[in-house]
C-alpha cells in the first residue's frame, strides 16, 4: 500500500495532466480534446478513489477561473454553458469507475467495462445539460447526434489507448491502482 502523501501527490500530478490534455482542442460544437484520454488514463493509473479525486481537482481548478478547460478557457461560466455538463460528467465517470471496480475486481475486462459505463453516464449527463441550456431548444435526439455520435469512435479509441498505455506504464514504474 502506498503512503497517503504519495497518493495525493499523484492525484495532483494527474489533475495537471488532465489540464494539459484538455487545453489541446479542435474546435467543434463540442470541442475534440485529449481530455477523455486523460480522464481515463488517470482512472486506470490511480484507480477509482484517487482518480476521481484528481478529476474533481481538475474541475475545481477550472471553476476558480484557471484556463484549464478546452481552448484555454476557465470559470464557472464554462460549466454553466451548454457543453459544461460533459466536463462535470467526468466526475461521474470516476464515481462509476470506483463503484464498479472496487467491489468486483480489477481484471482488465472489468476496468474497461467500468470505463465505458462511466463514459455513457458522462454522455447522458452532458447531453441532458446541453438540452436544458441550448438556446435554440435542441431536442434530446438532436443533441445526441451533435454531441455524442461524432465522439463515440474517438472516445473509444482514447479509452483503449489510455488503458494500454497505463498498463505498460504501470509495469515500468510499478505505479498502479492495485
Amino acid at each position: 500500500m502506498k503512503p497517503k502523501a504519495l497518493n495525493f501527490t499523484m492525484a495532483a500530478l494527474f489533475a495537471v495532466i488532465i489540464c494539459i490534455c484538455s487545453m489541446l482542442s479542435i474546435p467543434a460544437a463540442i470541442p475534440f480534446t485529449l481530455q477523455t484520454f486523460a480522464v481515463f488514463f488517470t482512472l486506470f493509473m490511480l484507480g477509482g478513489k484517487y482518480g476521481t479525486l484528481s478529476i474533481a481537482v481538475y474541475v475545481l481548478l477550472g471553476i476558480t477561473g484557471l484556463p484549464v478547460f478546452h481552448s484555454f478557457t476557465g470559470g464557472i461560466g464554462i460549466l454553466l454553458s451548454n457543453t459544461g455538463g460533459y466536463i462535470f460528467g467526468f466526475v461521474f465517470c470516476g464515481i462509476i469507475y470506483l463503484l464498479m471496480t472496487k467491489p468486483i475486481n480489477k481484471k482488465p475486462v472489468f476496468k474497461l467495462i467500468s470505463a465505458f459505463a462511466g463514459l455513457v453516464v458522462c454522455y447522458i449527463i452532458g447531453t441532458l445539460w446541453f438540452v436544458i441550456t441550448a438556446s435554440q431548444g435542441a431536442g434530446f435526439g438532436t443533441a445526441l447526434l451533435t454531441c455524442v455520435v461524432p465522439f463515440i469512435i474517438p472516445d473509444t479509441v482514447k479509452i483503449l489507448l489510455a488503458y494500454f498505455i497505463s498498463k505498460r506504464l504501470s509495469e515500468v514504474t510499478r505505479l498502479n491502482a492495485n
